[in-house]
């Protein structure tokens, strides 16, 4: 398998209202493989990262380019900075029902060839919403979108493996590790999306 290049740099970034758009996902998955959370053994994971210039820890996220779609944009981010991917075949236009429940959610399905030896196939769900923040390194706004990403691959290579942790965490703990006021939000949407789907 070939690990691609994270891509870098600013001039493909797309802005809206001199906000960067950014865009990035929550990848989760259940410890014990089950999806039903009226189970007694349920427990959600989320799987959050490193930032690169710190210990900061988050979900991954970066930069909207011209040349993608958002849901393309937030795969992309889980799979450069995280290393994990949904592969599930899906048609477009349907709804999903995954070993039991999912939540009925709209899944957008994209196929992506990033070097692999085979095409990825990512599932990314309705987003969990948008929310403005600025910047901690600049004097600017972002306009951030966050999308659940129910991870069924985890990668051992994967593009930014040398510049981020990856943890699995409990929710709790996600929301005492992660700053980001917008993010936790993000992860309580997600949370009750999960909830309401039983």
């Amino acid at each position: 398998m070939v690990c691609i290049v994270s891509r870098t740099g600013r001039h493909l970034q797309k802005y809206s209202k001199g906000r960067r758009l950014v865009v990035g996902c929550i990848p989760y998955r259940f410890k014990n493989g089950n999806h039903d959370i009226y189970d007694d053994d349920y427990e959600l994971e989320v799987l959050v990262v490193s930032s690169q210039k710190g210990q900061k820890m988050m979900f991954p996220k970066g930069g909207w380019e011209l040349d993608e779609s958002v849901e393309e944009a937030a795969s992309r981010e889980s799979l450069e900075e995280a290393g994990v991917v949904g592969h599930v075949q899906v048609s477009n236009r349907t709804f999903l029902k995954c070993s039991g429940k999912l939540n009925g959610s709209y899944i957008i399905q994209h196929r992506i060839n990033l070097n692999f030896n085979r095409d990825v196939i990512f599932m990314v769900q309705h987003e969990l919403g948008t929310w403005c923040y600025k910047s901690k390194s600049r004097d600017i706004y972002h306009e951030g979108y966050m999308f659940p990403l129910l991870v069924t691959e985890q990668l051992e290579l994967w593009p930014e493996k040398n510049s981020r942790q990856r943890v699995w965490m409990t929710v709790e703990e996600a929301k005492e590790v992660c700053d980001a006021s917008w993010m936790k939000e993000a992860l309580d949407r997600l949370v009750d999306r999960l909830s309401a789907s039983g």
